[in-house]
């Protein structure tokens, strides 16, 4: 079947995830990739052999200040990786792996990887001699093989565009990695939806098959049933979860429903989940409204609408109180930073509380969580969470974490970027206009 041409002239296969279709070459399309590969690096342009999933990774990886001579750095080593993986939700269905991907990858002379949801791999089994070789360019357990630290590769990518990928030879974005081919399928929380990590198997060319990435794809479709099948992992996933970062509308799961909340009612939630002790009425009108003429009367009926969302059981008043804990994200980000888990907190953080809410205790909290994590990612200088940040909606325009990324990853990119930023901010704002804070 001939490749068809999307709107950008770039060449698309009938299946644009699967690598190599029944009838191609491999031998020839390495070729091709290699001159492409070749001609992105050096030009900034994707010529049109390159499927659109690997050309948009590619620029995604470029944007990140990924450079094709880099490397994986490990992050997780000895104790601390087998206490991550011993509480990672994967770590439940690693049994069904082995059973399903195990032999396949032992004969093939292939590996099983298993990667978190930042594309942290936490485990690496299989071909004992594979193993040896993937070691070679850090392919090995509490290595970080996000998109954003080593370019496009099947678990890295597989977790960023959350959908099966096959990656074949030269569509890697780092050139030690494209002798190899290999596939990968995001696992997803049955109960909540949210990608937890993804399954990969990695080896030769011979990868380079549209059923690889079928058969990575079912098991990581049976992993998702395994585990709603085992229900919650211990008795406290039990609690109400309350999310509320990188998203103007919460959601709360609770007994097994989620339920989105209004901007109102998840600025209430936000603050009596910080609150145990419960809040008098006129503590939450002087958190929740800027303007004071706002009546005790309106908030008794959003408290009221509030009370018939959650049920009985959930909500009590004389203080208004949550009468069961309610986890939230925004108290596991700042535990994490609190103990000095600065790499969690990141991991945790989806986005600024609320982002649309002006709600005064809710805009504080807002800043006092972002700046804390920004000051902590500042000082660890680790250069993947560091870039993480400044590609993230909320930190590209961050000039110090900008500063920081370019002192300890100095690219061409990174060094652009930040000029560009600093000529941005040090130019007059237009008459009339006050420029916006930090």
């Amino acid at each position: 079947m001939s490749p068809a041409a999307s709107p950008s002239g770039e060449a698309e296969l009938s299946d644009p995830w699967v690598a190599l279709e029944p009838g191609t070459d491999p031998s020839e399309r390495v070729r091709m990739l290699r001159r492409a590969h070749e001609t992105f690096t050096e030009v900034g342009t994707v010529p049109k052999p390159v499927r659109a999933v690997v050309a948009d990774s590619w620029r995604r990886s470029a944007r990140a200040g990924v450079g094709p001579d880099g490397t994986a750095s490990v992050e997780l080593a000895d104790s601390d990786l087998g206490a991550y993986r011993a509480d990672h939700p994967l770590a439940r269905v690693m049994p069904l792996f082995r059973e399903l991907l195990g032999t396949f990858a032992a004969d093939g002379e292939h590996l099983l990887a298993v990667c978190d949801a930042h594309g942290r791999l936490l485990w690496v089994e299989g071909h004992a001699t594979t193993r040896r070789k993937a070691g070679g360019m850090n392919f090995v357990p509490g290595a970080r093989w996000a998109e954003t630290a080593v370019g496009t590769n099947a678990p890295g990518t597989a977790v960023a565009v959350d959908r099966p990928v096959q990656v074949f030879a030269a569509e890697h974005f780092i050139r030690r990695v494209q002798p190899w081919t290999c596939a990968a399928a995001p696992v997803h929380d049955p109960r909540t939806g949210r990608v937890l990590g993804a399954v990969d198997i990695t080896g030769g060319d011979g990868l380079a098959h549209p059923h690889s990435l079928g058969f990575v794809q079912a098991v990581a479709r049976a992993a998702e049933s395994h585990l709603a099948l085992l229900g919650p992992q211990s008795p406290a996933t039990d609690a109400p979860e309350l999310c509320a970062l990188g998203r103007d509308e919460a959601q709360l799961l609770i007994d097994g429903r989620k339920v989105r909340l209004s901007r109102r009612h998840s600025e209430i939630l936000v603050l009596l989940s910080r609150h145990p002790e419960g809040l008098t009425g006129d503590e939450l009108l002087c958190a929740l409204y800027e303007d004071e003429s706002v009546t005790p009367v309106t908030l008794r009926a959003e408290l009221a609408r509030l009370r018939r969302i959650l049920g009985p059981g959930l909500f009590g008043s004389r203080p208004y109180r949550l009468t069961v804990p309610v986890e939230s994200d925004v108290a596991v980000v700042e535990r994490r930073l609190e103990t000095g888990a600065v790499t969690g907190a990141a991991m945790a953080y989806a986005g600024p509380l609320l982002p649309g809410s002006q709600a005064p205790a809710v805009v504080r909290l807002r800043h006092r969580l972002a700046d804390g994590l920004r000051t902590a990612l500042i000082a660890r200088r680790d250069p993947d969470l560091l870039a993480d940040w400044a590609h993230a909606p909320w930190g590209e325009d961050d000039l110090d974490v900008w500063r920081a990324l370019a002192a300890v990853r100095p690219t061409s990119a990174v060094r652009s970027r930040l000029a560009a930023l600093e000529c941005e901010l040090s130019a007059p704002p237009p008459a009339g206009r006050r420029r916006p804070g930090p």
